[in-house]
């Protein structure tokens, strides 16, 4: 089973891509969490346009991916769980998580340091939160978070269907966290104790810079609660709540083009002072 997903690795992330696209897509349309302003296929179109380019710019750049560099990495027997004789259960649970640790200080970084936060504010100035929101990283971002994979996995030398594990619950629970379905309240106090829920990871896209910078996992809740990066509800609650910064608001600046020159266009002083 090992062998098979890993040598169908491009399909097995294709598709659980698709499935779980297509499932949040229609459960957001069923039980709506909030009511859409923007036109959908306004923004899901240029959202899912800059996946395509985000894919071609991981090709063009990175001969290899996080999962080829673990095959390699195991067989030349790099990285310290090579050096530890572990079951594989166990050296998959434990690389799964430290991978998620690992990507939960990435993205404080990129809310804190200038440089980076000025690349993943564009996650940030979508004006609605829907599964699409989930995939809109700017492509120097994605380009730096393969290269922080890369060098994570030569250092620990994890198993590589450890890594298309972690890559694959990565992208469908940042799908799921980022979809605007409605749960029971009781529902989702239960899942937000294992994973982030859609609530939770709501407050992160809040317009208050306090929220903003808070709820920053994206797969398990227990790096925000143990690290104080915490925040249950919105202030202003989730109906009532604005979505994005307070920059960059217009639907013009919804379209692929302002989103990849985003990130060099000027800051006003209103706007530095929304990422503090």
């Amino acid at each position: 089973m090992v062998e098979f997903l890993l040598l169908h690795e491009p399909v097995t992330r294709l598709s659980v891509f698709l499935a779980v696209l297509g499932l949040m897509a229609l459960w957001e349309i069923w039980t709506p969490r909030r009511r859409i302003e923007v036109p959908r296929v306004l923004r899901w179109s240029n959202n899912l346009a800059l996946v395509v380019v985000d894919a071609i710019a991981l090709r063009l750049v990175f001969p290899v991916v996080a999962v080829g560099l673990a095959v390699v990495v195991q067989e030349r027997g790099w990285g310290l769980f090579n050096l530890l004789n572990w079951p594989l259960w166990l050296e998959i649970t434990i690389g799964v998580v430290v991978l998620d640790f690992a990507i939960y200080l990435q993205h404080v970084t990129f809310h804190h340091v200038p440089f980076l936060w000025r690349l993943h504010r564009m996650h940030h100035t979508d004006t609605e939160i829907d599964v699409t929101t989930g995939l809109r990283f700017h492509p120097l971002e994605i380009l730096l978070s393969m290269a922080f994979k890369l060098i994570l996995v030569v250092i620990l030398g994890p198993a590589a269907i450890a890594v298309l594990i972690f890559e694959v619950v990565l992208n469908a629970s940042a799908m799921f966290n980022h979809s605007n379905i409605s749960l029971p309240k009781r529902v989702d106090a239960f899942l937000r104790l294992v994973i982030v829920t859609p609530d939770m990871h709501r407050v992160h896209h809040s317009v208050d810079p306090v929220e903003t910078n808070s709820n920053y996992g994206f797969n398990v809740p227990w790096w925000d609660r143990l690290l104080g990066t915490y925040i249950a509800q919105p202030r202003a609650g989730h109906d009532e709540m604005d979505i994005g910064l307070h920059q960059f608001r217009t639907q013009r600046d919804l379209w692929l083009d302002r989103m990849i020159l985003q990130p060099f266009r000027r800051d006003t002083a209103q706007n530095k002072r929304s990422k503090k």
